[in-house]
């Protein structure tokens, strides 16, 4: 029976030892460290050129977005945080320009929509209260429940002026409406930089600059401008 067994083993590891030889073996590879780096770059290209950035500029944003500056503000946006972050004054004027150009760009994107949006209601739906468009440039939610106010104003309105400064020294979240803008981007663009509005607030969503496009006169408030407004269960009030 032993010499039968010993037979029996040495069958099972002559069949065996061939599938053993031409299966193949997991092996683990470690990728060079150019190969590697060149993935990196070529994944960062796209969107620096986004941005207007250089991809070693985009890999330092990934880079100091892992550290304190993202935690306290997870969702800065590169130019921003490549800004603050700037290592002279050089870079830092840089990214300031890529900024507002940036910036203008989105608001102009923002307004044209805007436009298009509010001639598609009037023609849809001309016997209803406009909605406003959920983020664009106008409030989103003008025409629902919302503890953000409304102010309504003129170009070259002294009192207007002085109400939206008000307002903004206080802290305030409010969405501005100007009248007489005649739907030119140039002009809203003009008078907030007269007043001394607040880029970063204005980039924040502290505060929005809209054209009015017939809001004011679908309120139903009485009075002049310039008008500080909240809607109160489902009506329109003046605020004091």
């Amino acid at each position: 029976m032993k010499s039968w067994s010993r037979a029996a083993l040495s069958l099972l590891i002559t069949i065996a030892a061939p599938a053993f030889a031409d299966s193949p073996i997991a092996t683990s590879r470690t990728i060079p460290t150019q190969v590697q780096n060149s993935t990196d770059t070529a994944l960062d290209e796209r969107p620096a050129r986004d941005w207007g950035l250089k991809p070693e500029e985009w890999a330092r944003y990934r880079q100091l977005m892992q550290g304190p500056l993202g935690v306290y503000s997870p969702n800065l946006d590169p130019l921003t945080a490549l800004g603050i972050e700037a290592r002279s004054s050089e870079e830092q004027r840089r990214y300031a320009e890529l900024q507002v150009q940036a910036e203008t760009k989105r608001v102009e994107k923002l307004l044209a929509y805007q436009r298009a949006y509010d001639a598609a209601w009037q023609q849809l739906y001309p016997n209803q209260p406009r909605l406003s468009l959920p983020s664009a440039s106008s409030t989103a939610a003008f025409f629902t429940s919302s503890p953000r106010l409304a102010v309504f104003v003129n170009d070259h309105c002294a009192a207007c002026d002085r109400t939206v400064q008000r307002l903004q020294a206080a802290g305030t979240a409010f969405d501005i409406y100007m009248i007489d803008s005649g739907n030119d981007d140039a002009r809203l663009r003009a008078w907030a930089q007269r007043i001394g509005l607040d880029p970063a607030k204005v980039r924040a969503r502290a505060i929005t600059l809209n054209h009015d496009d017939g809001r004011w006169g679908s309120l139903g408030v009485s009075g002049d401008v310039p008008a500080v407004v909240r809607q109160v269960n489902g009506q329109w009030q003046r605020v004091p």
